[in-house]
């Protein structure tokens, strides 16, 4: 049994314990029955499989709220009200009540994500293919700022390469100064 739960209801989080009593946004759920919001968290676990059940006490309004508009010197004045529609509910239980359902879903729906990223290498098989030889290593998994320090290092053909793969791909303004810039150098020695 866990001694408090994170619940999300009505696009809100609330930390509630058993037996608490709290206003929420109006639900469509009626007065005396029993709803599970989401669990978010349960007694510090973020991977738990609690549930949550609720009980609908009643449809409240909330207190109201006076709005006042004036202008100086026109005679200007409106006011208008507000009073928000809440439901108030209470928390029954927190608890594993669902866990075992809970499992067999996710055994169901673990093979589709097995299958989808098979297609993934695939995909990228042609795009290391259509990089061009002589690419520094790793050379697309780095920052602008690895290539402005890796580039006054590497030799012609290597500096060539990346200027090629960077107008084809990346585009990025900092690597090609910084590729540019390097080319630039190796010429003036």
């Amino acid at each position: 049994m866990s001694s408090y739960a994170v619940i999300k209801v009505g696009g809100k989080q609330y930390r509630v314990g058993v037996g608490e009593r709290l206003l929420v946004d109006r639900l469509k759920t009626e007065p005396g029955k029993t709803f599970t919001p989401d669990v978010l968290l349960a007694d510090g676990d973020l991977d738990s499989k609690s549930t949550v059940t609720a009980l609908v006490v009643d449809h409240v309004k909330g207190p109201k709220i006076r709005i006042g508009k004036y202008k100086p010197k026109s005679g200007y004045k409106k006011h208008t009200g507000f009073r928000a529609s809440l439901t108030q509910i209470q928390i029954e239980s927190i608890g594993a009540a669902k866990a075992k359902a809970a499992p067999a879903k996710a055994a169901a729906e673990r093979p589709a994500p097995a299958e989808t990223p098979a297609p993934a290498p695939k995909a990228e098989k042609p795009a290391a293919a259509e990089a061009p030889k002589g690419l520094p290593k790793d050379y697309a998994g780095m920052t602008v700022a690895q290539i402005n320090e890796a580039a006054s290092g590497w030799n012609r053909p290597m500096l060539e390469a990346a200027l090629a793969y960077e107008q084809e791909h990346g585009k990025r303004k900092g690597a090609l100064a910084a590729i540019e810039s390097a080319l630039a150098a190796k010429e003036g020695s």
